[in-house]
Formats: C-alpha cells, sequence, structure tokens
C-alpha cells in the first residue's frame, strides 16, 4: 500500500468515529457546550466542513484559505439541526476525499499556498492528517460524556486490551490496513 492508499484509509477511518459518534446523539446533545469558551459537536463539525471546503476545492490551482470562507462564523451555532449537521460533515467529507482521491504520486512535491505559505502537497495532506483528527477526538469525547455510560467504544473496549491482543496473536500474520477492522469489522 502507499502513502497516498494509507493516508486515505486513515482519513476515512477517522470520518467513521465522527459518523458512529453521531448516531446516538440528539439535537439537544450535538449544540450542547458546557461554558461560552467551548465549542459544541455542531461548531466542531461547521469548522471542519468550512476548512475542507477552503483546502480541497481548486486545491492545486488556488490558495487553500479561499476569500469565500468565513472561518470566524464557522466558530457560530448555525446549525440548526441534526440532519443539517450530517448534510455539512458530508458535503465537507466528500470534497476532502473527492480531492484526495484525485492526487497522484507526481503531485506530492508539487507545491500548493495556505495562506500565501507554501506547502508540498505531502505536507498539506499531514496537516490536514493532524488538524481533522484533533478536532474528531473532541468529537468523539464530547459524546462519550453525553451518552453517560451507554457509549460503545470506538476502538478496542476498557478492559479488553489482553483479548483483543490473544485474538489478533492467534491469527496468521497479514498485510491488511490497521483501520480495516474498525470500519468494516467481521460479523461473526
Amino acid at each position: 500500500m502507499n502513502y497516498l492508499q494509507s493516508v486515505i484509509k486513515q482519513f476515512e477511518y477517522y470520518k467513521s468515529l465522527g459518523d458512529k459518534s453521531f448516531e446516538n446523539l440528539s439535537q439537544e446533545q450535538l449544540v450542547y457546550s458546557p461554558n461560552e469558551n467551548s465549542n459544541s459537536i455542531a461548531i466542531i463539525v461547521n469548522h471542519l466542513c468550512g476548512n475542507m471546503l477552503s483546502r480541497w476545492t481548486d486545491f492545486l490551482s488556488t490558495d487553500g484559505e479561499k476569500d469565500w470562507r468565513n472561518r470566524d462564523a464557522e466558530f457560530e451555532n448555525e446549525i440548526k439541526s441534526k440532519a443539517e449537521l450530517l448534510k455539512k460533515w458530508e458535503q465537507g467529507w466528500s470534497v476532502f476525499l473527492t480531492t484526495l482521491k484525485s492526487i497522484t504520486n507526481n503531485d506530492l512535491e508539487t507545491i500548493i499556498y495556505i495562506r500565501n505559505q507554501g506547502h508540498t502537497v505531502l505536507e498539506a495532506i499531514n496537516r490536514q492528517l493532524a488538524h481533522y483528527p484533533y478536532h474528531i477526538g473532541q468529537i468523539v469525547y464530547i459524546a462519550k460524556l453525553l451518552t453517560e455510560g451507554e457509549w460503545q467504544t470506538l476502538s478496542i473496549a476498557k478492559g479488553k486490551s489482553s483479548d483483543f491482543n490473544a485474538n489478533k496473536f492467534a491469527q496468521d500474520k497479514s498485510n491488511t490496513h490497521y483501520t480495516d477492522e474498525f470500519i468494516n469489522p467481521k460479523k461473526d
């Protein structure tokens, strides 16, 4: 598996963590914020969507900070329904993943700009590989707090590492991407 295939799988995995977090949350939980200095899940989604649209629209030919982007407005609570939240989430990811899947290995050393600062395509991808999971971790954490004990783990269950490892080491060695079992788990 090459870098681009691997990084696409990683982004798809992180998207799936957000998808799974939204499944059991109400509209009230999606807009919950403990104080004025904290972001709700809805605000985080709005910011991610704005970033993805700006960074990945005309990725190779225009600056990643588009003049039509209003970053400050992304941190206002403008999402009014769960359906709207899911639509923005999918819109941002669609633009991002479609662009990412169009990039070739020959593009990786191409210089693109974000706020007039040059990045290789590889650096720009890595920048977002740190940025998007950072915010998705916030989403997962907030969702976990709001579900109060009803949370279904998204990875290895607490106290189950030994069982997980025993299962892994009982299998033949394989060359699969580590996210495969979490995105598309095998059904027994």
